[in-house]
């Protein structure tokens, strides 16, 4: 029997989540007893498959669950695959998620069920900063170190339940909170965590998750910046040791587009990993900047930009093979000749939302050399006014468009400085394949009109016989969020810089974001679609951008709630508006977005939209997964959220 989401509670399904109260059990040659990790195996077969990646060769089967039917172990049935026919359905008819403290909330003895059957992989959270504060976890050392790396993303990479943007968390346990006072609570981090290093962990976690009406959400390395990693009360899967790469050299795709070098890359596999693998292999991969981002999760999946992407495309461009567990339950691969419509998804139509990768196939080129410039620099410095700053910026904007034809990457950022004047940094400016000579040439009329105007921003050259070392020298170190701030995205397209009038609107526009008090990230490139690339979901904004624009506004502890308010309100509803307006129809980068953007769907995905809610309907009709922006989100919401955020404390619930 299965039991509508309109409904309420099913007899079974109450006393499915109400029993055991003392202890599991199982049934041996007609004696009932306990069950514990001495005499119940993980419920996982290992599959006759071949690959490197063991992880996928552990799966969790019917038979596997008919063995734990036999012998009786209490609960087993909430472990069932949504298409089982050969047991009664017990989907929890609920207008939520199930949270802890609910009377149809599991057990601790039905959790200790999920823990013995995934191998003793269930991680109760423990929030990090909680070292910092009175109580069973205090520990002065840890603190200590917390307080020194708190803004390193390596400190938060490791742990099961750490973000990187705790805006979306509720910053309820920074260790910094510790002095001023302040309590440490779960706040928006998931109750458990799995420790995933296998397939069958995450079939056993979904099915649990969707039987019983729990929140899931999937974790990585806590990088994502909309919130989409985390959950109050949430089951979350921790992808992080699913970190293998199996080199493939000779590679044939499904259908035969592609042949040629690959990896396949595992769910949990860092950019630093990627690139120091295809150094080793004596290759050119296509990954971020940061690198302690994932690269097979909402990277890849989301369109993932990168410093190659002028010569290779986006991330999403170089997939060629998806290995996914499905809401079902199911373990299935997606490409050109099978699942084809969840391939086309899962390149460019966002993550959080069709399932747990566990590993992509991806296409990685050959090695090539890299060169460029880099500066740091403010106007105290060059001893120039506002305006003439302004003027040397408009003088590199201008050129984008000789700049991006050459394959250019830009990615430099400013800001206000306190006190008056502006910081200016590009790390780096860079084209790849591209001998240093001939980039020299080509920036030269640049750095001409900079000495006419008296700015001098004391260029450094560089280049570069591959990626890696270009990435390793020249680019930012990686830091997390923090809780006192927020950003939105735009694509600016080629069209405004073909018609002067637009032009000049375009960089008086952006220029006013920054004298308004707002960061701006900005970068040349270009996103072209590279020849013999199957058809993507990636938003069609990118296929025509000139100028891709972060922007973001900061406050502090101290400032007034209302003023927060205010500032949450001017970034969605007026300076991503500007850039909305000098844009309309383009849209923003989902993976770097306002979180708040009322024409997510549009601005996200573009005309792809429909079609990605169609396959989402079809794929998950039951919602096992949901996260903030992405497709099909808006069919959901968290209770108790101020109108001008959305955060991960709350309720998860159906609108209707």
């Amino acid at each position: 029997m299965f039991i509508q989401r309109s409904g309420w509670l099913a007899a079974a399904t109450l006393s499915l989540l109400l029993s055991s109260s003392n202890a599991q059990t199982i049934t041996v040659d007609g004696e009932t007893i306990k069950a514990d990790e001495s005499n119940v195996a993980p419920a996982a077969n290992v599959s006759s498959a071949t690959s490197e990646q063991s992880f996928d060769n552990v799966q969790l089967t019917e038979d596997v669950l008919a063995n734990l039917t036999d012998i009786k172990l209490s609960n087993v049935s909430l472990f069932y695959f949504d298409d089982d026919s050969a047991v009664e359905k017990r989907a929890v008819g609920s207008k939520c998620k199930t949270m802890p403290g609910d009377l149809l909330y599991p057990s601790r003895i039905v959790w200790k069920v999920l823990d013995i059957l995934s191998g003793g992989a269930l991680i109760q959270t423990v929030p990090l900063g909680s070292a910092c504060y009175d109580g069973d976890h205090y520990d002065e050392a840890k603190c200590k170190f917390l307080i020194d790396n708190w803004n390193k993303s390596d400190t938060h990479v490791v742990d099961p339940s750490s973000v990187m943007s705790p805006l979306y968390e509720g910053a309820t346990c920074e260790p910094q909170g510790a002095s001023l006072g302040k309590n440490c609570t779960l706040g928006a981090f998931p109750t458990y965590s799995l420790n995933i290093t296998n397939v069958a962990q995450i079939q056993l976690a979904i099915n649990f998750a969707r039987n019983a009406n729990l929140r899931l959400v999937v974790r990585n390395t806590g990088h994502d910046f909309l919130g989409k990693n985390t959950g109050e009360g949430a089951l979350s899967l921790w992808t992080h040791h699913l970190n293998t790469i199996e080199v493939l050299r000779d590679y044939k795709s499904a259908g035969g587009r592609y042949k040629g070098p690959a990896f396949k890359v595992g769910a949990g596999v860092v950019v630093h990993e990627l690139y120091e693998a295809a150094e080793r292999e004596g290759f050119t991969a296509v990954g971020g900047e940061c690198r302690t981002v994932g690269v097979a999760g909402g990277y890849a999946v989301g369109g993932g930009h990168s410093p190659v992407t002028p010569m290779h495309g986006l991330a999403s461009d170089q997939i060629l093979s998806v290995d996914i567990v499905t809401p079902d339950g199911r373990f299935i691969t997606a490409d050109e000749t099978q699942n084809t419509d969840l391939f086309w998804a899962l390149r460019g139509g966002g993550p959080a939302t069709w399932g747990v990768v566990t590993s992509i196939t991806v296409k990685v080129h050959e090695k090539t050399v890299f060169s460029g410039m880099t500066f740091v620099t403010t106007t105290k410095d060059m001893n120039i006014t506002d305006d003439t700053f302004w003027k040397a910026i408009e003088a590199y904007w201008r050129r984008y468009p000789e700049f991006s034809a050459a394959k250019s990457y830009g990615y430099c950022r400013m800001s206000g400085l306190v006190g008056g004047g502006y910081a200016w940094r590009c790390l780096p400016f860079m084209v790849p394949g591209m001998k240093l000579t001939d980039f020299k040439k080509l920036v030269q009329p640049l750095l001409d009109e900079w000495t006419a105007l008296g700015v001098d921003p004391k260029v450094e050259f560089f280049e570069h016989d591959g990626l890696y070392d270009a990435w390793t020298r020249h680019f930012p170190t990686s830091v997390v969020g923090n809780a006192y701030a927020r950003t939105g995205s735009r694509l600016i397209p080629r069209k405004n810089w073909e018609d002067p009038e637009l032009l000049n609107k375009t960089i008086q526009t952006v220029r006013s974001i920054v004298e308004d008090g707002a960061f701006l990230v900005h970068y040349n490139i270009n996103a072209d679609e590279p020849e013999n690339t199957a058809e993507s979901s990636v938003n069609p904004a990118w296929r025509d951008v000139m100028m891709f624009n972060i922007i973001g506004l900061i406050w502090d502890k101290d400032t007034p709630e209302a003023e927060v308010a205010a500032l949450h309100d001017k970034l969605t509803n007026d300076l991503v508006q500007r850039m909305k307006d000098i844009s309309p129809g383009s849209g923003a980068y989902l993976n770097e977005a306002d979180v708040m953007d009322p024409e997510f769907g549009q601005s996200f995905f573009g005309s792809n939209y429909a079609r990605l809610s169609q396959i989402k309907k079809k794929i998950d009709p039951k919602n096992v997964f949901w996260a903030p922006t992405a497709v099909g989100s808006e069919n959901l919401y968290i209770t108790g959220q101020e109108d001008y955020v959305t955060k991960q404390t709350g309720r998860l619930c159906y609108k209707n």
